[in-house]
């Protein structure tokens, strides 16, 4: 059930970047970010009052803040690559990024892997990158000092978003939803504060308004899947299938936009499908 849950998770998440990526061609992506993670916020106080029993703890606020800071910096840094650097460097770098740490998180806490689930991690790693490269521009044709910054960049975002998996797996394995809560309301302070700091205008109305809400619901709503999932499994496989959400993105991009799909990209998607049957059989 854990893996279904995992690949579940993914597919949402990758449904809210498709629907966040739609927001932020008509408004600022700070300002989109913010305004999906208030609908976070509310989505989890919801499934958090409905589901959840008894009270939080100090060790769920601690945790679950500190995953909502990592994904919150994850965002502004990948959105700052992603401006100013190679989108076809910074995409697959920051997904690998984030698939590979929860991985190596979860073996030096413990988790034991089988040969075969070696091996679908190692695919599911590369179906990450090969679903990412889009093609749009060429690494050779930037500078190299701009590119080996993009690269850093792209590292530490994604560094962020695996973190974000790794932390809320740290949360007590008997808590309730809590901690997605904690996550929302300290990336939300940090979001704010960066906002007023910055005199940021941060009014959003209409359409984009409308995706940013949505955006923000189905990533809590894959948050929640996440939660669930890294209870029941362990955390370098939950967290690695959890982190091949840019294989949904692709997907609707193709079929709502009517975007080309590559064939390497078409070749990341079968192998990613390979990775989740050798994970199930081992």
């Amino acid at each position: 059930m854990h893996l279904f849950l995992a690949l579940a998770s993914a597919m949402v998440l990758g449904s809210a970047d498709f629907v966040g990526g739609l927001a932020t061609k008509r408004a600022s992506a700070f300002v989109i970010v913010l305004w999906s993670n208030t609908a976070g916020l509310l989505t989890a106080l919801a499934f958090a009052g409905a589901l959840s029993r008894g009270g939080t703890s100090w060790s769920e606020a601690a945790w679950g803040g500190l995953a909502g800071l990592c994904g919150s910096l994850g965002a502004m840094l990948l959105y700052h690559a992603l401006a100013n650097g190679v989108m076809s460097l910074v995409a697959p770098t920051t997904a690998a990024a984030a698939a590979a740490l929860p991985v190596i998180a979860g073996v030096l806490l413990g988790d034991r892997l089988t040969a075969l689930a070696v091996v679908g991690v190692v695919c599911a790693l590369a179906s990450v990158l090969l679903v990412s490269l889009n093609g749009e521009s060429s690494a050779e044709s930037a500078d190299r000092r701009k590119a080996l910054r993009t690269l850093g960049i792209a590292l530490l975002a994604g560094a962020g978003f695996g973190l974000f998996f790794v932390f809320l797996a740290r949360t007590p394995s008997d808590s309730s939803l809590w901690p997605l809560v904690w996550a929302r309301c300290a990336s939300l302070t940090l979001l704010l504060g960066l906002g007023l700091a910055r005199r940021t205008p941060l009014r959003l109305s209409g359409r984009p308004r409308q995706l940013a809400l949505l955006s923000g619901a189905l990533d809590m709503g894959s948050s929640v899947l996440y939660l669930v999932a890294v209870r029941d499994g362990s955390l370098a496989v939950v967290g690695l299938l959890a982190s091949l959400y840019p294989i949904s993105t692709v997907l609707l991009a193709r079929f709502v936009l009517g975007e080309r799909i590559r064939g390497i990209q078409h070749a990341g998607v079968l192998l990613a499908v390979g990775s989740v049957l050798l994970l199930a059989w081992s």
